[in-house]
């Protein structure tokens, strides 16, 4: 599963330029049209998806992925359900990276060893856990390396230099940089501001590093990615989802093609942020 992160990276940065990363909500707003969601995401331009985990109480998430997550759960979403849209989309697709995204209790009740098979067999690549620090990494990180599974850390502006060496100890993948303090879904961060953390971050690893939080247009995601290994884009994509349903959060016919053309727009900054690096 490391394998294809590390393909994927490095057929980019052949390329010349970031990776778009797109998350949306597994199982928002129902299983059927979040499935659809994804498979359509890597034709728009998306190099790796995170699959997000509805939970209760989901701390580091904003207004939107917070009702993302509620509509999910409404419908019946759960865990084994979201592992089972990564599985379909495997059935078609082999080569994007797929990180889910989420917090502890899920997997905790699920069970970390059966979780770790099941994403396994299911062709997960990597996995964000935002609520587990480095001094819990017997938990879930260092298990999930034994599996091949990449554990992806986050690191924010005040993640210092003494600290950054202990959150890289077990990282793995690429390092997601939080551009801003605070939750998904604020303002777009000073891309200069950016540049400087992502290099002050590469240097303490050969990891790539991917930024996201604030970014929401293309325009965002070309400046963000003139200095970056990737963009991560989540809430605009949410956003698409919520702003196509009904008025009792049906998808409707709008729901996939909305998503689909924002993305190839997001896609098409990301595309030219290293014209824009070398104007």
């Amino acid at each position: 599963m490391t394998a294809r992160m590390d393909k994927r990276f490095a057929d980019l940065a052949a390329e010349g330029r970031p990776a778009l990363v797109t998350y949306f909500m597994g199982g928002d707003p129902d299983f059927d049209t979040s499935l659809a969601i994804m498979k359509a995401l890597p034709s728009a331009g998306s190099d790796i998806i995170e699959l997000g985990m509805p939970f209760s109480d989901p701390m580091a998430d904003g207004p939107a992925i917070q009702l993302a997550g509620q509509r999910a759960l409404k419908g019946g979403q759960t865990l084994a359900k979201t592992l089972e849209i990564a599985r379909r989309f495997r059935e078609g697709d082999q080569d994007t990276p797929i990180v889910m995204m989420g917090y502890y209790n899920p997997i905790y009740i699920y069970g970390v060893e059966r979780f770790l098979d099941d994403a396994l067999a299911a062709g997960i690549d990597g996995l964000i856990v935002v609520d587990l620090p480095p001094e819990m990494d017997d938990e879930l990180c260092i298990p999930a390396l034994k599996k091949d599974i990449n554990f992806i850390r986050l690191a924010t502006p005040t993640t210092d230099d003494k600290r950054l060496p202990k959150v890289l100890e077990n990282t793995s993948g690429f390092v997601y940089y939080v551009s801003m303090n605070g939750i998904t879904g604020s303002a777009l961060p000073d891309p200069t501001v950016v540049g400087g953390a992502v290099q002050r971050i590469k240097g303490h690893t050969k990891l790539p590093v991917c930024v996201g939080f604030g970014v929401k247009t293309a325009e965002h995601a070309r400046a963000i990615g003139a200095s970056a290994d990737g963009v991560v884009v989540g809430t605009a994509i949410v956003n698409q989802v919520a702003s196509s349903l009904t008025e009792d959060g049906k998808s409707t016919g709008a729901t996939v093609p909305g998503v689909e053309t924002l993305v190839r727009g997001l896609s098409a900054g990301v595309r030219s942020a290293r014209l824009v690096a070398a104007e």
